[in-house]
């Protein structure tokens, strides 16, 4: 339904286009042109504009809120004797079978209660689609013909269709802008809740991390305990290794590109580095624990020392292989935007084409250096899938990288699978460690904005 009524409104938009267009032309033939104060496409993307719009924020608003309006509706026509003893969980509980049981997935023998209330379900779902179908249809068509209307020689259509686009504009910034308070201030009322179980002292100080509580009262485990530094640890030092691998790679490859090769290498080379970004991080993570983890155990056990199956070694050096078109890329970016004046001036004067990369280009390109290192940096930080299956979910805390470690996002997707109830410091402790990886990635934003801002005062 929702497809269909989406076409339906692009084919409206479209019809209103041209209904505002062919207005406006017919005002241009019997007046002139220059008696007109906006062009005529103006004058169509405003019709367009009013007939589309107003429909599809009633669409949002209406997708928003129809489900706990229906939701509601449903718990109210259930029989008082049936849910007056439940609480929340068990009603959402009962809820979720009527959906299921109306979608078709039937597991058993449901009683008549749930299979009638299953039906209203799904005719009270049918009923508000139509609405919406013909509520959406109707505005658009009012706001058609109420906007053509107003199409005349002396409308101000460009001043309409430009204020339309600037309340489009911040509603966008304010959508990214809220967006990002929403995220900070679940985190933060998600860590305090956590904080207020377990001591933030232990959380950012504890060198132990086993956060098995029980879950139910019949479950008997240990006590948890939420000492976090060993999640920090591995999570440096995977990171560490990955940068190790990938900066040197990335920095010599983007002066080579830049200063060595030819057009036809520069060709060829450049794009193939670059199709390192678009490869999913889930094939270097089959690639790391396939190839090189039992690559690695053999060259160690053939130099007389161990080296786990999953390791912080294995781990880093394939995140380090994803990381090499971050660095490259904004390097050679920013070893381009040096003028070549710079270059002649250091050339003329006698240094050689190493000296000059050394001493004149590598400090003005600095800047961009930077920035994507510290972007590789943060992207290393918050890589997931290549820690679970090359380095392990074991908290160790060890700076051996031949021992399996653990991060922060690999600690957060533990902490969160299956069927979560937020009321325990277990898994309220993944928002703790969100909160801990959010600020990480905020400071190295920052530092590389100031050293962004530093150095290209200096050198512009």
């Amino acid at each position: 339904m929702l497809s269909y009524l989406l076409l339906a409104l692009l084919v409206l938009t479209t019809v209103a286009y041209y209904a505002g267009l062919s207005r406006a032309r017919a005002f241009a033939t019997a007046s002139g042109h220059a008696a007109q104060h906006s062009l005529s496409g103006y004058h169509g993307a405003f019709v367009a504009a009013w007939a589309s719009l107003p429909s599809f924020l009633l669409v949002i608003l209406w997708l928003l809120f129809q489900g706990s309006v229906v939701d509601q509706l449903l718990i109210s026509s259930l029989p008082v004797e049936r849910i007056k003893d439940l609480d929340s969980g068990q009603l959402n509980l009962l809820v979720s079978e009527i959906k299921s049981i109306a979608k078709g997935n039937v597991f058993g023998e449901p009683d008549a209660v749930v299979l009638a209330a299953a039906e209203r379900y799904n005719s009270w779902n049918a009923i508000a689609s139509w609405a919406m179908l013909a509520s959406a249809l109707g505005l658009a068509v009012v706001a058609l013909v109420v906007a053509r209307s107003y199409v005349a020689p002396r409308f101000r259509a460009r001043n309409e269709v430009e204020r339309i686009a600037s309340v489009l504009m911040i509603l966008c910034s304010l959508i990214a802008i809220l967006t990002t308070v929403g995220i900070v201030g679940s985190l933060l009322y998600e860590t305090l809740r956590f904080f207020s179980m377990v001591s933030p002292l232990e959380f950012f100080f504890g060198l132990n991390w086993e956060p098995q509580i029980a879950m139910r009262a019949d479950q008997v485990t240990a006590g948890g305990a939420f000492g976090a530094i060993p999640v920090y640890v591995g999570t440096l030092l995977i990171a560490l290794i990955a940068m190790l691998v990938a900066t040197p790679i990335g920095l010599y490859s983007a002066i080579y590109l830049t200063e060595y090769a030819s057009e036809g290498m520069r060709a060829v080379v450049k794009p193939l580095l670059e199709i390192l970004a678009g490869i999913p991080t889930v094939v270097y993570g089959f690639f790391a624990v396939l190839t090189v983890a039992p690559a690695m155990r053999d060259l160690g056990a053939a130099l007389g020392f161990s080296i786990a199956p999953n390791s912080a070694l294995a781990a880093g050096g394939v995140m380090g292989i994803m990381l090499i078109p971050f660095i490259s890329s904004l390097s050679d970016d920013a070893l381009n935007a040096v003028p070549q004046s710079l270059r002649d001036g250091s050339l003329g004067l006698g240094a050689t084409k190493g000296e000059t990369i050394r001493n004149v280009l590598l400090p003005a390109a600095l800047p961009g250096i930077m920035g994507g290192i510290l972007l590789a940096v943060s992207r290393a930080i918050g890589e997931t899938m290549i820690v679970v299956m090359a380095a392990g979910i074991i908290a160790a805390l060890t700076l051996n990288p031949f021992e399996p470690v653990t991060t922060v996002t690999v600690q957060i997707v533990t902490l969160l699978i299956g069927d979560s109830e937020f009321d325990n410091p277990k898994t309220l402790a993944a928002f703790a460690l969100g909160l801990v990886l959010f600020l990480a990635t905020l400071a190295l934003n920052v530092l590389a904005l100031s050293i962004v801002r530093r150095y290209r005062e200096q050198y512009d």
